[in-house]
């Protein structure tokens, strides 16, 4: 394993490290199978990073850490045994060692990769990260609750009890095969495709082919959109727009329609630009394929319908269900995994299909964003769903966004400078305004004062 010098300043910086969701760090004292417990928890969660070799001990002041690491890499021997020891291959975490001429011996850090499969501590308990902690998974219903969150199994082969020809006589499932297989019988060939079980549809079957899979599948199937008002997060019912809108029916019709009704939305907003008041546009592609991937690889096994919500500068959408398998925030764009495959596979044979690049929605979505300048989504795994933020802020920065909003215009407010920066709050803004006088770029118009301030180019 590769040693890694490192300084004096970044060894402060390891000391100073906080645990959290995706950091642990450890005294070299704790005992390896004690250790794989958090190898597993991490594992088993969004992967993360441990530092084996970093003492506490408590003082009158408080806790002090301290770099008391190996003597050499034989001292580390019986931990990577014992981690080599968990999985088959080992290849769960990547191994090395820290050094620092100022303290003492060599820090060992792993970083730990999330798994596809369930990865077990020397005990033979699974754990899961949860903030700072590792936590025990006990019980038959919390592993199957685990093996979902990594896409080991799939909510979409459950079968439902509902007529089977809910599914086999549908308009749906009648004019798909009109245009796929006209030759070919519907129930024969949903058999064939194993969305037939035990004489019962499958949540995929049911979900694909049902003309109205909300009322087999309740409070799960459909997505709801939402328009705020305003820019503020954690907002109420007093700045909705309208009653939320619940888009229904089988996934081919309720992705085309929740893409176009919030398309539809998102135009109506107005934002101050160079001449005036602007409509508001995101690439086509980017909200129809963040749309597409919540609804098609969410877990269908939550009671909690998508919901895209739409702000004055962004649009959130959010899918019930944690990233499956190996797939993590950081790996997103370059992995593969479906956690519904025969959705994925079969939606992808109806006529203009949703996902024609299977694999390749989100790298789409983001390419994009940057062919207009526009700031990249966001995503984040919350504790139960996955989270996309897809924000109207320009790449440019706030302060050359003024400057090229003052080569048009003769002055600029504080409130429009919010407008088309982006930036929520006035003292922020200000502080823009400020940094560009002191440069010798912009002065305050004479007689305006407090929120009345308005701001010039200084004359040459």
């Amino acid at each position: 394993m590769e040693i890694v010098q490192v300084s004096i300043a970044e060894a402060l910086e390891v000391l100073k490290l906080a645990e959290n969701h995706f950091r642990d760090l450890k005294a070299k004292e704790i005992k390896p199978a004690k250790l794989t417990e958090s190898v597993s928890a991490f594992a088993n969660s969004s992967g993360g990073e441990l530092y084996v070799g970093i003492g506490e001990r408590v003082t009158e002041s408080g806790k002090v850490r301290d770099w008391n690491g190996f003597a050499d890499q034989e001292g580390a021997n019986a931990t990577i045994q014992t981690l080599e020891a968990m999985s088959p291959l080992g290849n769960h975490y990547r191994a090395e060692f820290l050094y620092c001429d100022d303290f003492l011996g060599l820090v060992l850090k792993l970083t730990i990769q999330k798994t596809r499969e369930i990865l077990t501590a020397s005990d033979g308990v699974a754990y899961v990260r949860k903030s700072s902690q590792k936590l025990p998974v006990e019980g038959e219903e919390a592993l199957q609750r685990l093996r979902l969150d990594k896409g080991i199994n799939s909510f979409e082969d459950e079968t439902i009890a509902i007529p089977l020809e809910e599914v086999s006589n549908s308009i749906t499932i009648i004019e798909f095969m009109l245009s796929e297989i006209p030759s070919a019988d519907p129930e024969k060939w949903l058999r064939s495709q194993l969305l037939v079980v035990n004489e019962k549809p499958t949540v995929a079957g049911t979900l694909l082919f049902s003309d109205q899979p909300q009322a087999a599948l309740p409070k799960r199937s459909a997505v709801k959109i939402f328009q705020y008002r305003t820019r503020e997060e954690g907002v109420d019912r007093d700045t909705l727009a309208f009653t939320p809108i619940t888009i229904e029916g089988p996934l081919y019709d309720l992705i085309k329609e929740a893409v176009a009704e919030t398309k539809r939305i998102v135009e109506s907003i107005k934002k101050v630009g160079e001449i005036g008041l602007e409509e508001i546009s995101y690439p086509d592609v980017t909200l129809h394929e963040v749309i597409t991937n919540a609804v098609l690889h969410r877990d269908y096994s939550i009671p909690v319908d998508a919901q895209i919500r739409i702000y004055d500068d962004r649009v959130e959408v959010e899918s019930p269900g944690k990233l499956p398998g190996h797939v993590t925030v950081d790996n997103i764009l370059d992995s593969q995994f479906a956690r519904n495959p025969k959705i994925v596979r079969l939606i992808n044979k109806f006529p203009d299909p949703p996902n024609q690049d299977v694999g390749e929605g989100l790298n789409s979505a983001f390419d994009a964003m940057r062919k207009i300048r526009l700031k990249e989504p966001k995503i984040s795994e919350l504790e139960n769903s996955v989270l996309v933020e897809i924000w109207h802020e320009r790449l440019s920065s706030p302060a050359q966004i003024v400057m090229e909003y003052l080569a048009m215009h003769d002055n600029i407010t504080n409130a429009i400078g919010r407008e088309i920066t982006g930036i929520r709050r006035d003292v922020q803004m200000k502080d823009v305004f400020v940094a560009l006088r002191r440069s010798g770029q912009l002065e305050q118009v004479p007689e305006t004062r407090g929120r009345a301030s308005m701001w010039r180019k200084k004359a040459t």
